[in-house]
């Protein structure tokens, strides 16, 4: 890739306000990262997504020239009781649907193209040739809840929509509503003798279109040939007393939908997905890895950007965009572990939303734990008989916790309070980079005042007055240990930071509260290894068996940031990273992040590397990441490779904003990312040194530290 100079240009745009992809504006690094195929198919493994942040699509050609999608939507819950297990139906596809024209354009050696287009948000699939031809246009409207399709040829042809549903034949089957004539609706209806969160919830969605009629339960075709057509899929997910109901929700969506200019929404949706990407960048020049990374990152972003915006957040096992896998069985609502929300595998997608300004892609994930704490704080108070509150490593979606007293055997997530600590954290960092202050009060602080409630109530003190975290998993690699380095090292990192909140924000008593906790926290646990000095896992002799392939002792370096650049003690966490006992790549693994943070450039480059040429080898599209601890598409792999990546380039600790902590010298760089207090940081790298730098506001450039030029970082 040589894209600097069209780079220069289409930044120097940025900065002038004009939008890119409009008449004049300069052409975008960005399209060299489109995705393009030149052979159809054949199945849904050789699928593209696409989405709106709610509504997500695989969209495949076919080798007849059917073009072929499924649908899937972030709250399409199902009620096979998968929040008592790993049941693999918990998050449903709404169904799919195949299109088709005839005459079919497209027989063997005729052009075939299919384009993802990132900057327009859509798909582009070119079948035929100039005078028989035929193209679909494929977007989720980025503002309404409506899939929209258009084909245009260069002679007449009828197109035919099919619904593809294989539930029609299940145990609790779908239904397709009968006595249609220019449309086909379908929908999925939950038991109403199950859990009162998904009972009656009934999803699935209608086609329609000018010009279309039933040709049976399934088929729409247009009534007579033509050379454009349009045809929309509105999907709708509700919880009503009746099926019914939810028809008449379902028509009213369709009538304001419809009533909107098919031009405007055009508009519009380029618009939201223009603003999207001029909000941060990142993209690599040098060796072959520096363009498999760029690609990696820019395709994982728009992953995210896919599903990211709906009602619940990302599931890691899949996203969207699971397909099915005849060769084993499976259908497209299958995926590993379930329905399920498992906190440390969630995270993975949220924490590089920050740098990249993805703010509003972080608030489904927000929304989700805040509305768990009331119900969560009265099982702990049933429970325990104390006030606050914690979060479950493994949820459904609106909490709930098991008995876990001192007593109980142990198991991998049954004693494990951290991720109470951890969202506080990263809810924290959200108020620092957007100045939300009534996120502050009405989110952060409910969350964080419950969490810390929970540690100070919950746990005894020592002889010598201090906090007594026995019996606590340190996460899931030593169970009920004492003092666990990972739940320590997140009450350190999130008690002063609470502390320093304006005192409108806290009452004084709970303020108080926290500054007497935070004298009684014990100290990390460090101990001897070879001479040197280490971090440890847990306080005492290191006897307790492991169960995992984590290291929970580098959790002061990530998630919670003791240790770092320009930080006491760099050279103690250095030691303890050098010593980790596991170094896998891939997936949920922190190494790539922790070794950034700790500016080992070359460590950070190899992990970076790889996680984003971890392709899943079924299927095609290339930022489809491979299974390994989760399911294909496996989110957690680009969302840490996101972070790593962006940690290399820049990091904060309080108002610094520290640049090029870990960048290796054999790679140049163009970049935008954003900071605490509103505050961008757009430049370009070359030869290992900063150019360009551009700082928003200009009074924050005085918090740059360069590490460039100050030599601290390490190869």
């Amino acid at each position: 890739m040589n894209s600097g100079c069209r780079f220069f240009g289409w930044a120097a745009a940025l900065l002038l306000g004009v939008a890119v992809g409009q008449a004049g504006a300069a052409a975008s690094p960005l399209d060299d990262y489109d995705v393009t195929w030149d052979t159809p198919g054949p199945t849904a493994a050789a699928s593209m997504p696409l989405g709106n942040g709610d509504i997500g699509l695989n969209v495949w050609a076919e080798p007849d020239g059917g073009v072929g999608f499924y649908i899937g939507k972030t709250d399409a819950w199902n009620d096979n009781d998968w929040w008592q297990s790993f049941d693999p139906l918990g998050l449903m596809k709404l169904g799919g649907v195949r299109l088709q024209v005839s005459p079919n354009p497209f027989t063997n050696g005729v052009p075939f193209t299919q384009v993802l287009k990132l900057h327009e948000g859509e798909i582009l699939i070119k079948e035929g040739t100039m005078d028989n031809g035929v193209t679909l246009r494929l977007w989720v409207d980025a503002n309404h809840p409506v899939i929209r399709v258009e084909a245009t040829s260069s002679r007449p042809v009828t197109l035919q929509a099919s619904l593809m549903d294989w539930r029609l034949g299940a145990a609790n089957p779908d239904v397709v509503l009968p006595g249609q004539t220019n449309a086909i609706t379908w929908y999925h209806r939950n038991r109403a003798d199950t859990d009162a969160h998904v009972a009656n919830l009934t999803f699935g969605a209608t086609i329609t279109g000018p010009g279309l009629v039933v040709r049976d339960g399934t088929n729409l075709v247009t009534a007579a040939p033509a050379l454009t057509q349009r045809l929309t899929v509105h999907p709708l997910t509700a919880q009503p007393a009746a099926a019914a109901d939810w028809v008449t929700q379902l028509q009213r969506q369709v009538a304001q939908t419809d009533a909107l200019d098919w031009e405007t929404c055009r508009q519009a949706h380029r618009q939201w997905w223009d603003n999207f990407w001029q909000r941060s960048w990142v993209f690599i020049e040098g060796d072959a890895a520096a363009t498999n990374v760029t690609r990696g990152y820019v395709l994982q972003r728009f992953v995210t950007a896919c599903g990211g915006r709906g009602a619940y957040p990302i599931k890691f096992n899949g996203s969207l965009f699971v397909v099915d896998d005849p060769a084993r069985n499976r259908t497209p609502d299958y995926r590993d572990w379930g329905g399920q929300y498992w906190f440390q595998n969630t995270r993975a997608m949220y924490w590089p939303r920050l740098a990249a300004g993805d703010f509003d892609l972080m608030l489904p994930l927000f929304r989700m734990y805040a509305a768990q704490v009331p119900g969560n704080s009265a099982l702990v108070k049933k429970y325990y008989g104390h006030e606050g509150a914690y979060f479950a490593e493994t949820a459904p979606f609106w909490g709930g916790l098991l008995y876990m007293g001192p007593e109980v055997k142990e198991n991998w997530t049954g004693h494990y309070f951290l991720p109470v600590l951890e969202i506080s954290m990263m809810m924290l960092d959200y108020y620092d980079y957007t100045g939300d202050s009534q996120f502050a009060r009405n989110t952060l602080l409910p969350v964080a005042s419950a969490g810390i409630k929970f540690y100070d109530q919950h746990f005894p003190r020592d002889a010598q007055g201090k906090l007594l975290l026995d019996p606590v998993n340190s996460i899931e690699m030593f169970w009920k240990v004492h003092d666990p380095a990972p739940d320590l090292a997140g009450l350190h990192a999130v008690l002063p930071r609470l502390i320093a909140l304006t005192n409108n924000f806290v009452p004084p008593a709970e303020h108080a509260a926290w500054v007497r906790l935070l004298g009684e926290l014990p100290e990390l646990p460090v101990g001897p290894n070879n001479g040197r000095a280490l971090l440890l896992p847990y306080t005492g002799p290191q006897t307790n068996k492991s169960h995992n392939a984590e290291n929970p002792e580098l959790y002061a370096i990530y998630p919670f940031r003791l240790y770092g650049m320009d930080r006491p003690d760099l050279q103690l966490a250095r030691d303890t990273f050098r010593a980790r006992k596991f170094t896998q790549k891939g997936c949920w693994i922190q190494d790539p992040i922790q070794a950034a943070m700790l500016g080992f450039a070359a460590v950070a480059k190899e992990y970076v590397t790889f996680n984003f040429t971890n392709r899943e080898p079924r299927l095609k599209f290339p930022a489809f990441w491979a299974k390994m601890n989760d399911y294909a598409p496996d989110e957690d792999n680009g969302g840490c490779g996101e972070h790593a990546l962006q940690s290399m380039l820049v990091q904060t600790d309080g108002r610094k904003i520290l640049l090029l902590p870990a960048w290796p010298k054999e790679w140049n760089a163009q970049f935008k990312l954003h900071a605490p207090f509103n505050t961008t940081v757009q430049g370009r790298v070359e030869a290992g040194q900063l150019r360009d730098l551009v700082v928003t506001p200009p009074e924050r450039r005085a918090d740059v530290v360069d590490l460039s030029r100050s030599g601290e970082a390490t190869q």
